[in-house]
């Protein structure tokens, strides 16, 4: 129900996805009404692969974490997870409050042993025609150096399950390669993470991550988080940039077109 769109977009992605992947089973969770409005506007409905699951509430995109935990526990997002717990799905994905949505599955699932925090990931385009995993980009904005090597584990375990690849290799993000760099938190990730077993290239600087140096690139949810922004305005600018440029070039080289 949550995201910028609502089930605008959740609905007909999930269809799409279906399509593409026919064994996946899919629970839509929300407002009854609305998920059935908007299946029966694209041509489909409810069946025994695609089941509606009803929730009476919905968490805002800006709605107080606190808030969202304490007094709406029939949320859309709320009852989605619980289908987790309770081991009808194996999966939950959600476009709405971020923060909500960590908060409550950290509530709801607890975490794995040698865990204290969830983190979140994802995956940047590199040079080498790969991906480079990163994390945290926003989950927790003060860490450890516990928790960094920690994101170091579940790093490589993500890429080792999505990519099915051997001891994938492991950075830290830091303001230079040499291991004299960087705050007291992160020397001492580094140190915990030589010592974790992982396959720990060492540091890495930003450009790395394009770069593809390593599979993982470690840091803090503040970092990240500015990391993934400032990603984003480059590739805005960039996409305007070449739109005036292609621009400029119509406009020369049609009358010699014509």
């Amino acid at each position: 129900m949550g995201g910028d769109y609502g089930p605008g977009v959740t609905v007909p992605a999930a269809l799409g996805f279906q399509a593409r992947h026919p064994d996946v089973q899919i629970v839509l969770v929300g407002l009854r009404d609305v998920l059935e409005k908007e299946l029966a506007a694209r041509g489909a409905a409810a069946h025994a692969r695609l089941r509606v699951r009803h929730a009476s509430e919905v968490v805002a995109m800006d709605e107080p974490v606190a808030q969202a935990m304490r007094f709406k526990k029939d949320s859309s997002m709320r009852v989605a997870v619980d289908l987790v717990k309770s081991g009808e799905a194996h999966a939950c994905v959600s476009a709405g409050n971020t923060g909500a949505l960590m908060a409550i599955s950290r509530f709801v699932l607890k975490t794995l042993p040698g865990i204290d925090r969830p983190a979140i990931a994802t995956l940047l385009p590199n040079a080498r025609g790969g991906y480079t995993y990163v994390l945290d980009l926003g989950a927790n904005v003060d860490c450890t150096p516990e928790q960094l090597m920690q994101f170091g584990v579940m790093g490589a375990m993500l890429v080792g399950a999505a990519e099915h690849k051997d001891r994938p290799s492991v950075g830290l993000l830091n303001i230079g390669v040499e291991d004299i760099k960087g705050n007291d938190t992160v020397k001492r990730a580094a140190e915990l993470l030589r010592a974790s077993g992982l396959n720990f290239y060492g540091n890495v600087e930003g450009d790395d991550i394009y770069k593809g140096t390593t599979d993982v690139v470690v840091c803090d949810g503040f970092v990240g988080n500015v990391l993934l922004k400032a990603s984003e305005g480059v590739v805005t600018i960039t996409v305007t940039f070449a739109s005036v440029i292609f621009m400029k070039l119509e406009n020369l080289l049609s009358p010699l077109i014509k």
